[in-house]
C-alpha cells in the first residue's frame, strides 16, 4: 500500500524537520508532501527549502508562501505594510527560492492505484488563511467543501498548527499538526502525519518528533529577527520557547483593552504578566490545549 509522510508548517525550523525527516526515514516511505507555511518565522526559511528539495519532498503554498510572493506588489493589502515580518521574510531568503515558489502548486490531488483521490492543501480550498477546526460546524465544512467541487473523500489541510482527524458528511479531514512551531503547549516536539492508503481511503498515523529547541533558539537568536522586527519579534521568539500562540494573542489583548496605546516595552511587559485566566480569554478555543503544563 501507499505510504505518504504529509509535513505542513515548518516555519524555517531546521532542527525540527531535521528529527522529523530521521523520523520518517524508518517507516518506508512512498512519498513526502509538505503542506504550505514551509518559510517565515523560524529562523532558516532557506535551509529548510534547500533541505526538502534535497529529499525530493513536493511543496504547497501557504499562506506564508504568499507572503513572499505578493509583499511589494499590487496584490498587497493595505494592512500587510505594518507587518514588521515581511522585510525579514524578504531578507532572509534574498530573491532566492522567490521564482520557484512562484510555480508552486496551491494544491494536488494525489491519485494512486491502491486508494481513493486525496486533496491536500494549506486551508480551505483556494484560501491559505482560512482554517477548518475541530469547532467548525460540519455544515460549514460540508457547504464550502461542495462549493469547491472538492470530489475527493479525504481532505488534507493544515494551517492551524493542530492535529485534526474529522469525518463531516463523505469527507475525511486530516490535518497533520506542524513540524516546526507546534501551538499546543508541548516545546520542542515535532508533528507529522503517514497516511497509508487502503481501497477505502487513507489512514492516518500522527509521528511526534523530538527535537533540540534550543538550536532553535539559537538560530533565530542570530537571525537578526529581533533587530528587525523589534517587540512584535521577541513575542515571536516565545512562541517557539512556550509552543503557544503569543502575538497574535497580544495584538487581541492590545486590541480589546488598549486599542490607543502605541506598541512599547511596557505594554508588552504588561502583556507577559498576565494571569491565566486573562491570557486565554485572549485566545482561540482551539488552542487550549494542556492548559496543566
Amino acid at each position: 500500500m501507499t505510504r505518504l509522510a504529509i509535513l505542513a508548517d515548518i516555519h524555517g525550523n531546521l532542527a525540527a524537520l531535521e528529527a522529523v525527516l530521521d523520523d520518517a526515514a524508518a517507516h518506508d516511505i512512498d512519498y513526502m508532501i509538505a503542506a504550505g507555511d514551509i518559510v517565515n518565522w523560524g529562523p532558516s526559511s532557506a535551509a529548510v527549502l534547500e533541505r526538502l528539495a534535497r529529499v525530493g519532498c513536493a511543496m504547497l503554498r501557504g499562506n506564508n508562501e504568499y507572503y513572499l510572493l505578493d509583499y511589494n506588489t499590487p496584490r498587497a493589502p493595505d494592512k500587510w505594510n505594518g507587518y514588521v515580518m515581511l522585510p525579514w521574510l524578504h531578507a532572509q531568503l534574498n530573491g532566492a527560492w522567490h521564482w520557484r515558489i512562484a510555480a508552486w502548486p496551491d494544491q494536488v490531488s494525489l491519485r494512486y492505484p491502491d486508494a481513493p483521490p486525496v486533496r491536500i492543501e494549506h486551508g480551505w480550498p483556494g484560501n491559505p488563511w482560512y482554517s477548518i477546526f475541530p469547532q467548525t460546524p460540519d455544515a460549514e465544512i460540508e457547504e464550502k467543501l461542495a462549493a469547491a467541487g472538492v470530489e475527493e473523500t479525504t481532505f488534507i489541510c493544515a494551517h492551524t498548527h493542530l492535529p485534526l482527524d474529522r469525518r463531516v458528511g463523505r469527507w475525511h479531514i486530516l490535518n497533520p499538526g506542524s513540524v516546526g512551531l507546534p501551538l499546543d503547549g508541548i516545546p520542542g516536539i515535532a508533528t507529522y502525519m503517514l497516511v497509508e492508503g487502503t481501497p477505502d481511503g487513507w489512514e492516518p498515523a500522527w509521528r511526534r518528533a523530538p527535537f533540540d529547541i534550543e538550536k532553535t533558539l539559537a538560530a533565530l537568536a542570530q537571525s537578526g529577527l529581533v533587530e528587525a522586527c523589534g517587540l512584535e519579534g521577541e513575542l515571536v521568539i516565545e512562541e517557539f520557547q512556550t509552543a503557544r500562540l503569543r502575538l497574535s494573542v497580544f495584538h487581541e489583548w492590545r486590541r480589546r483593552t488598549h486599542p490607543d496605546a502605541p506598541l512599547s516595552p511596557e505594554l508588552v511587559e504588561q502583556f507577559r504578566r498576565l494571569d491565566t485566566a486573562t491570557y486565554w480569554a485572549h485566545t482561540m478555543l482551539p488552542y487550549h490545549l494542556n492548559l496543566d503544563l
